[in-house]
């Protein structure tokens, strides 16, 4: 029997579940939705709008009369108008982006803080997700437009100037943004493979089963590297690309530093299960060498 196994088979299991969490995380409402890979605020929309409210609004447009009626009842009141705007647009305060959906919902009780209203006390209040689908990619425009269109108001997002290159920055991603379900599909059978060879490596006290239980667990290690390495990628990306060129509009990103703990976490346990591996097997051949010197002796 081998003892030292007990410890990667525990890790192996804690990478596994940490992977499945990564993988499933946001896939319902109820679940887990503070670890979204990334996070569109849109309740500022409107700023650049409202900055311009010193000169009046022409047309029949539906947001120049909206917009005529907001700066001149509430002008001393920048974030109420911003608010009163997303809420008649029919926008969602937020858009989470997670592996298999996104899902949308408001903050509360408000989105903006103020005198009253500290930063820490507002909550999300998610409404629904999307459809759970493989190898899914968060399209921001596509989400902005079905909400527009869904309210009933005849609004476009090129009346809001929504720039181009965010959607160009996000496209860029998404083969990116795809491979991230295939890998950590790869990782969790990987994992599951060196779950398995540790729990069998408890009654097997031979170089052989290390060494399988070492390449089973590199491979599961390597896995979960390479998929961390490319969501935090698409988070860092897809958030400097919405930030550098959504805030002149009123809209944020705001990275899923949370999502990121959790991928290399997983990643850190199924590291340090290869050092424990690679140690047992130094150890055990170095034993198997005293034991033979001794018989010869």
């Amino acid at each position: 029997m081998r003892p030292s196994a007990v410890l990667p088979a525990v890790l192996s299991a804690a990478a596994l579940v940490l992977s499945f969490l990564c993988l499933f995380a946001g896939h319902k409402k109820s679940f887990m939705q503070n670890f979204d890979i990334l996070t569109l605020n849109t309740s500022r929309i409107g700023t650049n709008l409202l900055n311009e409210s010193a000169r009046p609004f022409d047309g029949d447009n539906p947001i120049t009369s909206f917009l005529n009626n907001v700066t001149s009842s509430v002008s001393d009141d920048i974030n109420e108008a911003v608010g009163s705007l997303a809420e008649r647009l029919g926008m969602q305060d937020f858009y989470s982006a997670h592996v298999l959906d996104y899902c949308w919902g408001t903050y509360e009780p408000g989105p903006v803080p103020n005198a009253t209203l500290h930063s820490d006390d507002i909550d999300r209040n998610v409404s629904a997700c999307s459809n759970r689908t493989a190898m899914f990619y968060f399209n921001p425009t596509e989400a902005l437009e079905r909400s527009l269109n869904e309210s009933g108001v005849d609004v476009t997002l090129t009346e809001l100037h929504w720039p181009d290159a965010i959607q160009d920055g996000i496209n860029s991603l998404r083969i990116a943004a795809r491979a991230v379900f295939v890998l950590y599909c790869i990782a969790i059978c990987l994992c599951f493979l060196a779950l398995v060879g540790s729990l069998l490596g408890l009654f097997a006290s031979g170089r052989l089963a290390a060494a399988v239980n070492i390449m089973v667990s590199t491979l599961a290690f390597l896995a979960l590297g390479v998929v961390s390495a490319i969501a935090t990628a698409v988070i860092v990306k897809g958030s400097n690309v919405i930030n550098k060129n959504g805030r002149e509009i009123g809209v944020e990103a705001e990275r899923g530093n949370k999502f990121m703990a959790l991928t290399w976490a997983a990643t850190g346990a199924m590291f340090i299960a290869v050092l424990i591996w690679c140690v047992s097997c130094i150890v055990g051949h170095r034993s198997a060498r005293r034991s033979y010197t001794g018989k010869a002796g």
